[in-house]
């Protein structure tokens, strides 16, 4: 089911939604931050421009006036500055201007000096480079600068400055200082609105989104419950289908799909109950039949001195065969008490490693040569079922005896503190890696062509399984073509108990750094 605890990563409303806001948040500050920049750029231009223009006619008009000035006396002079200087002080009140009047750095003191500045303005407000600029050029230059008055005040603004003549006292700078606080109170009007209209614009993409992708994900939530009830065994849960659009026809797919799904696992099901109890009557059914060949098959076999040599021959094959056929039938009955979950185990404490020695023994008296028995124990002690731990044996032993070409075959026995494995290691013909998932199907051979020194039933390794399951364990398996292949059995020491541990890797050491062939997916 779906976690409710991390919406984020659970829930596809919340992704999508969390996804769109961010991008929209992403999207907005860029754009809200180039439109803010235009527009604080458009309003501080506008505002040098003006400045720079009214600096100009201001300049113009007291350059005349001074030249009218020099048939004044000092006092006519001084009237005139202080006009100019009285009309700029109003003139700041209204629209920020401030006016300073600087005298050029003089060796000598003149008679008459007639520097001063409006309304209390400090001379800090003009830097001292822009006054060498001013000094040094002809026309009105214009810097950013900090407005400061004598009182402590600051404020952004921009200084205009020029040059004036003034009769009997030299040659002066003159700067106009415009405040821009009227413009920042506009710009911090606009920012804050930016900001509201933008974070609006992200409450109101993320609800519409939420409300938009809810419309979609809702239904394919609901097809994702339903699909895991449907899994769980439920089959019989179907969606609600509303409207005619393309979520209502995916419902009807999805319950066309779950119905056509209830009805073949309907049909498997009866197929499989049938195949299980054919199985097992067949099974049941052909050992009366069987045991009354075998009998008659025995008295033949036993009198074959007195036969024919290819009669003789036949009473041999014939014996042979029943064998495999009483083998066969053994099989299939297992399979239906697995079939049927009716496998039971005879638990009790046995010795694995004399176990396989025996079976060994038993199996293989003549392939004793190329078997090596490898165990750093003379006993390990474990509890299980002898009669199904035995058989495990004898398939993994037989099938490695039928598949290693005459080469040895390794048995290793390793113990852990709650476990024990067995490897058994050929290096014959192996199999390719691609069928190591099919191995252990019933009645499956990776080549149903190849030769084999005995006969099999197909069912040996399905049959290790099952009984590696019985006892909590596991029965892995590894191959490659031409290198081999190997078989690890691990089931723990005491019954039921689950293992922490594999002693044995189920791939061989010596080609944990082997370089795989490319010719190990070939076909042969």
């Amino acid at each position: 089911m779906i976690s409710r605890k991390r919406p984020w990563r659970s829930s596809l409303v919340w992704r999508v939604t969390g996804n769109s806001v961010l991008l929209s948040l992403g999207i907005i500050w860029l754009v809200g931050s180039a439109l803010f920049s235009q527009i604080s750029s458009g309003i501080f231009e506008e505002k040098r421009s003006n400045s720079i223009s009214d600096s100009q006619s201001s300049i113009r008009s007291i350059q005349v006036q001074m030249a009218v000035a020099q048939f004044q006396n000092d006092a006519g002079i001084r009237k005139i500055v202080d006009q100019m200087i009285s009309v700029a002080s109003i003139s700041g009140n209204t629209a920020g201007r401030e006016v300073a009047l600087l005298h050029f750095p003089v060796v000598r003191p003149v008679k008459n000096n007639y520097e001063r500045t409006s309304n209390l303005l400090s001379t800090k407000s003009i830097p001292e480079a822009f006054r060498t600029k001013v000094r040094t050029s002809t026309g009105l230059q214009w810097a950013r600068t900090k407005i400061t008055f004598l009182g402590g005040e600051k404020v952004n603004g921009i200084a205009v400055g020029g040059t004036v003549e003034i009769p009997n006292s030299g040659t002066y700078e003159l700067y106009f200082l415009y405040g821009l606080t009227s413009q920042e109170n506009t710009l911090t009007l606009i920012r804050n609105a930016l900001w509201f209209t933008g974070l609006a614009l992200i409450f109101l993409i993320g609800l519409v989104t939420w409300l938009v992708i809810r419309q979609v994900v809702i239904p394919v939530r609901e097809a994702a419950e339903i699909a895991e009830q449907l899994s769980a065994g439920d089959l019989g849960r179907r969606m609600e289908v509303h409207g005619e659009n393309e979520i209502a026809r995916l419902g009807i797919s999805f319950n066309e799909m779950a119905l056509s799904m209830q009805q073949q696992i309907s049909r498997l099901e009866n197929l499989s109950r049938l195949q299980q109890r054919f199985v097992s009557d067949v099974s049941h059914e052909l050992r009366t039949p069987l045991t009354t060949i075998r009998m008659a098959s025995e008295v033949i076999y036993a009198s074959r001195g007195s036969f024919s040599t290819k009669v003789s021959r036949s009473a041999e094959l014939l014996i042979a065969q029943i064998d495999r056929f009483e083998r066969l039938l053994a099989d299939l009955l297992e399979v239906s008490r697995f079939d049927a979950e009716a496998a039971v185990m005879v638990v009790e404490p046995i010795d694995i490693v004399q176990l396989l020695r025996r079976t060994v023994d038993y199996l293989h008296p003549s392939r004793e040569r190329i078997i090596n028995i490898i165990s750093d124990e003379e006993t390990i002690l474990v509890d299980a079922d002898t009669r199904r731990i035995e058989r495990i044996f004898r398939n993994l032993i037989t099938n490695a005896i039928d598949h290693c070409e005459d080469k040895p075959v390794d048995i290793t026995i390793v113990e852990s503190e709650d476990a024990v494995a067995v490897g058994v290691r050929d290096y014959g013909v192996g199999f390719q890696e691609k069928d190591s998932h099919r191995l252990f199907d019933r009645f499956w051979r990776a080549d149903p062509a190849r030769a084999r020194v005995r006969g099999g039933t197909g069912l040996g390794l399905s049959i290790a399984l099952e009984d590696a399951k019985l006892h909590h364990g596991t029965l892995e398996a590894w191959g490659r073509l031409r290198r081999g292949a190997h078989f690890v059995l691990t089931i723990p020491k005491v019954a039921g108990i689950e293992m922490a541990t594999h002693p044995i890797s189920v791939v061989p050491e010596s080609e944990l750094s082997t370089i795989v062939n490319p010719e190990d997916s070939e076909e042969i």
